[in-house]
């Protein structure tokens, strides 16, 4: 009996320390909330002021300083700027040197080939020669109206 009860008195004061343990944890869980809450309110104001909003209340050492981080940024910003552009016409220079060789290699394709593809009969050539110049029966004047016979 006195062992049953001992325990009992073990594991209410080992309740009672987790209920103290808990009750602090849930003070802790609430000052670090409310230090974030600062923290996310410092840092939208300090926003607001970078983006050029809510100025009045600041002195000019505040303005100097947000000016000076302004600075900053831009010249960050200029140089990945610079940077995408200099990666961009490496790029395109690239680009630039395989055009210039399928360039080179389709004109010694082409000055391996003939333009014209000669007909093996020779006379196949001459014949159509020919009879584009019989073909003299077209007119060849513009005429605006209604389309009709016209008699030569």
């Amino acid at each position: 009996m006195q062992n049953t009860i001992e325990r009992y008195r073990i594991d209410a004061k080992q309740g009672y320390t987790d209920r103290i343990d808990e009750e602090l944890y849930k003070e802790q869980l609430r000052y670090e909330s409310e230090n974030m809450a600062r923290k996310i309110e410092i840092i939208k104001m300090s926003q607001r002021k970078l983006l050029g909003k809510d100025l009045d209340p600041c002195s000019s050492e505040e303005l100097q300083e947000i000016s000076r981080q302004l600075e900053i940024s831009l010249n960050n910003i200029r140089a990945r700027k610079d940077w995408l552009f200099k990666e961009q016409i490496e790029q395109l220079q690239a680009k630039e040197r395989l055009l210039l060789e399928e360039n080179a290699r389709l004109m010694k394709q082409c000055d391996a080939q003939p333009w014209l593809q000669i007909s093996t009969q020779p006379n196949q050539a001459v014949s159509y020669l020919s009879s584009c110049s019989k073909s003299s029966d077209v007119e060849t004047e513009l005429f605006i109206g209604v389309p009709q016979m016209r008699c030569l």
